[in-house]
């Protein structure tokens, strides 16, 4: 076999000069953006959180653009694809009252303990046991995360470009790691936010293009019940009475309960991948608005994620043939489905862009891709030499060594992301895989984390044991589904209608329920942390500082009550 043959796979269409060039200078910018900012970079703060300089437009446009990767780009593109408009809800339900709650509520804790992490917060709540079951699950997701970052930007090169998967994956890691370690956090805000336009200007592209050719909205809906034989695949809440009703096997409780409750606000809220974004804001009043500026924008999204996924089902054909193309899960890949769900979004920028507009779109996808990655390289590198090595192997190193281990550990993190993105091919879904790794390590960690900052009872024993159960819980739930059938998954998700995805919501629900229990009861078993302790940690024993605000306009709580407002009326209007 030639090095060609190696390099290229099958290719659904070719590059213009002009795309290659668009793609290429990306490459370069963001390469000479970590060099840039190497020489600002020379304290631990100035690498693991910016310096604490960023603006609440920078910092919120960096909040929601750490998780505009694959996760949203290819993940919910496709899962749109697969469930239908019932994946908007990852977007509203899912993400905005959590935004607003981590903003005006929990923001003030994060800011004023000046920790660099949430396990951090953690230590100084409930103690180094708890910090490191938090430490070693969350350095785990970020790993995983990253992979599943670095194998969607290798289906979109392999689907365009021809690249073969494993030669796109290393392009990938080359060019994040290079990057992050130069410059850190604040390299990759710098990115994320150049990133941020490039995905709205490329992405944009498809459901406008899209939508003409459906002739609107209400042809479209037409068109995809046509081809799918059902109207289910068009309603945010109508069909959630019933698992039977609707594509996701899902009742209203799952969606409500499972994500909106603990999935979206322990994600917002204590995945350290999108606070460490906001912790970087220069002060407690941008700290405080950069979540209410990333949830507007976040309303935003499914315009340029869900939307393609439903155009897909409608007018999604095949560039050779023209046939109507079906779309299946990944294991379900072979001659006569040659496409997964999650390759809808480079086959749609393949139907709508011409020369120059495909090279935006690709470099849209690839810089989500590369945004994704670094988001969760630069948060393992803080939480692994603060939380880990930083607590429990070398406490008194120099500052100047802390910056040195963040930027290896930033190249080791990189190469096991490369690992973990060959798991993802055995997923049928990028997004029931994802789904499936929050309900394991962000559903307890918000039991845990919420118990202590709303309640001055928990212990640290309480924590620790809440904490570790609800992890524990959660993946032996899912193995018990996985190998035990029908019956299993009727006892955990309800149903034995539930989709995979519905399983998750309520395998994460159950989990920080027994975490919460668990907290509970061990904390009232054992001797209360004295008060004068918990100043700066809890609410009812902290002191909340002014953030300065003094006009309407510039108070937080004015611009949430804003957001919360469009947020309603949206979803009665897609009811």
């Amino acid at each position: 076999m030639t090095a060609l043959a190696i390099l290229l796979t099958t290719q659904l269409t070719h590059l213009a000069p002009i795309d290659i060039l668009i793609l290429v200078l990306y490459f370069v910018v963001v390469l000479f953006i970590g060099f840039y900012v190497k020489g600002s970079t020379k304290t631990s703060e100035d690498f693991f959180l910016a310096g604490r300089e960023m603006t609440a437009w920078i910092a919120g446009l960096s909040f929601v653009s750490a998780n505009l990767g694959s996760l949203e780009l290819m993940g919910w593109a496709g899962a749109a694809y697969q469930y239908g408009m019932l994946a908007t809800h990852w977007y509203w339900i899912g993400a905005i009252p959590a935004m607003l709650f981590l903003g005006i509520v929990m923001m003030p804790f994060y800011y004023i303990s000046k920790t660099h992490s949430v396990p951090g917060y953690l230590q100084l709540r409930f103690g180094e046991g708890a910090r490191g079951v938090s430490a070693v699950s969350f350095a785990f997701m970020t790993i995983l995360m990253s992979g599943v970052n670095m194998y969607s930007m290798a289906l979109v090169m392999k689907v365009v470009l021809g690249w073969n998967i494993s030669f796109s994956i290393w392009v990938g890691a080359v060019t994040v790691a290079i990057y992050v370690m130069l410059g850190g956090l604040r390299s990759a805000i710098i990115n994320e936010v150049l990133q941020f336009v490039l995905i709205w200007a490329g992405a944009a592209l498809i459901p406008i293009l899209g939508l003409w050719e459906a002739g609107g909205w209400t042809k479209l809906k037409a068109q995809i019940a046509l081809n799918v034989g059902s109207s289910d695949y068009t309603h945010l809440w109508t069909t959630l009475g019933s698992f039977k009703d609707n594509p996701m096997g899902v009742h209203w409780t799952g969606i409500v309960f499972g994500l909106g409750f603990v999935i979206s606000f322990g994600y917002w809220t204590t995945d350290f991948l999108v606070v460490q974004r906001v912790l970087s804001a220069n002060n407690l009043r941008a700290a405080k608005m950069a979540p209410v500026i990333g949830a507007a924008f976040k309303m935003a999204v499914p315009f340029i994620v869900i939307v393609p996924g439903l155009l897909a089902l409608a007018v999604l054909r095949d560039p050779h043939t023209h046939q109507i193309i079906h779309l299946v899960g990944e294991n379900q890949v072979d001659a006569a489905h040659p496409y997964s769900y999650n390759e809808v979004l480079p086959l749609m920028l393949i139907r709508y862009c011409g020369p120059g507009l495909l090279g935006l779109g690709i470099t849209a996808l690839v810089a989500g891709f590369m945004s994704g990655m670094a988001g969760n390289v630069s948060a393992f590198s803080t939480v692994w030499t603060y939380d880990l090595y930083g607590a429990f192997f070398n406490k008194k190193a120099s500052d100047a060594h802390y910056v040195s281990m963040g930027r290896w550990s930033t190249v080791v993190g990189m190469i096991a992301s490369i690992g973990t993105a060959y798991l993802v091919m055995h997923a049928a879904s990028i997004m029931d895989y994802v789904q499936a790794l929050f309900s394991f390590f962000i559903a307890p960690l918000f039991g845990t984390v919420i118990l202590g900052m709303l309640w001055k009872r928990a212990t640290k024993a309480g924590g620790f044991w809440g904490l570790l159960a609800g992890t524990v819980s959660s993946i032996a739930m899912w193995l018990y589904t996985t190998y035990g059938g029908q019956q299993a998954l009727a006892r955990i998700a309800l149903s034995v209608d539930a989709k995979p995805m519905a399983e998750n919501l309520y395998r994460a629900f159950w989990s920080w329920l027994i975490c919460v229990v668990v907290t509970v009861s061990v904390s009232l078993l054992t001797r209360p942390v004295p008060e004068a302790q918990l100043a700066g940690l809890v609410y009812g024993a902290t002191t909340i500082p002014d953030d300065g605000a003094r006009s309407l306009w510039q108070k937080p709580i004015f611009w949430a009550a804003i957001v919360i407002t469009i947020f309603f009326f949206l979803n009665i209007i897609f009811f």
